[in-house]
């Protein structure tokens, strides 16, 4: 009899492993023509998270698999974590222009970066959206604020890069230009939002704790979309890995945020008249806020202490890294591209020597107007941008039920996520020699730049939630551009490994570890 038990026993497990072989079976046949592996139970999970490390190129290759480049990628079972990636420019196209009312962040988006960006533009939908834009287009478009702009970047520029270039140039040491770009743009970025310059950018290279903090949120946020939320919001309860950090660095960034709020609020009690000059040389976001709130900066808005801490982490984050990436990636492609760098050298000496130059030493600062003549330069951004944008991918969720041009149906707040980095290396987009950097795409035989629709270029976004601050970009990338190639040579460090990090922002894995020397003009 006990015997007899035990066969019935196997059978049962031998049935049992069958029935998994054969759902394995089902699974691997379903899923032969599918740019990932779905896997019983676990979804497509298991090839996200072995590719974590190489998250955008992984995308890449899975896109072009596919045509049009759009697939359904599927998460656990039970878990809600299905979404459609795409790179097509169609679909791009519907959601951003044609259709994008309906398009909007999404549910799952604000539950992702609620805690960090609160109620600002990057989260906020609809009217409330159409508010702060307005708003903050207002300030962007005041006089004061681009004399403030101009004379902030020209004086970090002189009085903080070119002393520090000159330090490690001298003393023929190496230094991580990546860090170096991070700490210039976020104490301009403080200055235009906050009224504060926090002065990271110096030759002693101090670290501080809410410079770490932004960083920190933005792989916490990363990790947050590559996880089921139920996974995440586990790891918040129990306060452990990337959810204990984050928590942390939020607090730290807030009491920054805090500090400078409560400073700018003090200096503007105490100051009950104030010159125009010194007007031209502190407006910046806290100040107009504080100042103008029945203005046409802030109209329809309540000028809490809540409301000025999301705005300025909302500018904060969009002003900090985006700019720091591009000028890390553009120097290491101008740097493994001398012919590049040479014809930007050429494009300088030839502005320059269109104009009258009123200050022999300082030649290298251009007007707005004349950095508008640099074609080839902007060429070299606009390519640098192609190939590495800083958000690698973008969300979006429809209100109602849709079919995008590609065919695939979407339900209401459905997640969809297109990918900047893959759409930028797309043979179908820019033809063969897509990988390639080549500067001469975005030239048009009459020497003017070529017009690339946005949504294919898609860096700066596109439609109605396009970037407002795409011609400071350019502008500030222009004179850092001008003022370090007109003096200096960068040489990235022999066998220095440079790949794209696992964040939202699109930094350098290991940083820029160059050589400086000076250039012989």
């Amino acid at each position: 009899m006990a015997i007899v038990m035990t066969n019935i026993g196997y059978l049962e497990l031998f049935l049992v492993f069958l029935g998994f072989l054969l759902l394995l079976l089902l699974h691997w046949h379903q899923s032969r023509n599918l740019p990932i592996m779905n896997w019983p139970l676990l979804g497509m999970s298991p090839g996200l998270l072995c590719n974590e490390h190489r998250i955008h190129d992984y995308a890449i290759h899975c896109l072009t698999q596919c045509s049009p480049p759009t697939f359904e990628f599927r998460g656990p079972w039970f878990t809600n974590n299905n979404l459609l990636i795409t790179s097509d420019p169609a679909n791009v196209h519907y959601m951003l222009i044609k259709h994008f009312s309906n398009f909007q962040k999404g549910s799952n988006f604000k539950r992702i970066f609620h805690e960090s960006l609160g109620d600002g533009i990057f989260v906020s939908e609809s009217d409330s959206w159409a508010t702060l834009r307005r708003s903050i287009q207002s300030v962007l478009k005041d006089g004061r604020f681009q004399q403030l702009f101009m004379k902030t970047v020209q004086e970090k520029v002189e009085k903080g890069l070119i002393p520090i270039l000159d330090h490690v140039s001298a003393l023929g040491i190496e230094v991580d230009m990546q860090d170096l770009f991070t700490r210039f743009t976020f104490d301009n970025i403080c200055i235009f939002v906050l009224g504060t310059d926090p002065g990271v950018l110096s030759i002693e290279f101090c670290e501080e704790s809410y410079v770490k903090a932004f960083d920190e949120i933005e792989e916490a946020i990363l990790h947050r979309h590559m996880l089921p939320e139920s996974c995440w919001r586990l790891q918040k309860w129990l306060e452990i890995g990337k959810e204990r950090t984050f928590s942390r660095a939020i607090k730290v960034a807030e009491r920054f945020i805090f500090q400078c709020i409560s400073l700018k609020k003090e200096k503007l009690r105490r100051k009950s008249t104030r010159t125009m000059e010194e007007d031209e040389g502190s407006f910046n976001f806290l100040t107009a806020y504080m100042e103008n709130d029945r203005g046409e900066s802030t109209a329809g808005l309540e000028i809490s202490d809540k409301f000025l801490r999301d705005t300025a982490i909302n500018l904060l984050a969009a002003g900090k890294d985006t700019v720091s990436a591009d000028l890390s990636w553009f120097f290491w492609l101008i740097s493994t591209h001398p012919l590049v760098e040479n014809k930007i050298w050429e494009d300088i000496i030839k502005a320059n020597n269109t104009r009258e130059i009123k200050d022999d030493k300082n030649w290298w600062i251009f007007s707005a107007q004349e950095l508008r003549k640099l074609v080839y330069l902007h060429g070299a951004l606009c390519e640098t941008l192609r190939l590495f944008p800083p958000l690698p991918f973008e969300h979006k969720a429809p209100v109602k039920a849709d079919i995008l041009p590609s065919g695939h149906k979407i339900g209401p707040d459905s997640k969809v996520i297109f990918s900047l980095y893959a759409m930028g290396r797309m043979e179908s987009i820019w033809g063969p020699d897509c990988s390639e950097f080549k500067p001469e795409r975005w030239i048009s035989v009459g020497g003017g730049i070529v017009h690339v629709p946005s949504h294919k270029f898609i860096a700066f976004n596109a439609g109605p939630r396009s970037c407002l601050g795409k011609e400071m970009t350019f502008i500030q990338m222009k004179m850092v551009a001008i003022a370090i190639i007109s003096k200096y040579h960068i040489q990235v460090v022999e066998g220095h490994p440079v790949s794209p990090s696992t964040s939202i922002i699109l930094h350098m894995r290991h940083g820029l570890k160059v050589k400086v020397s000076k250039r012989c003009v």
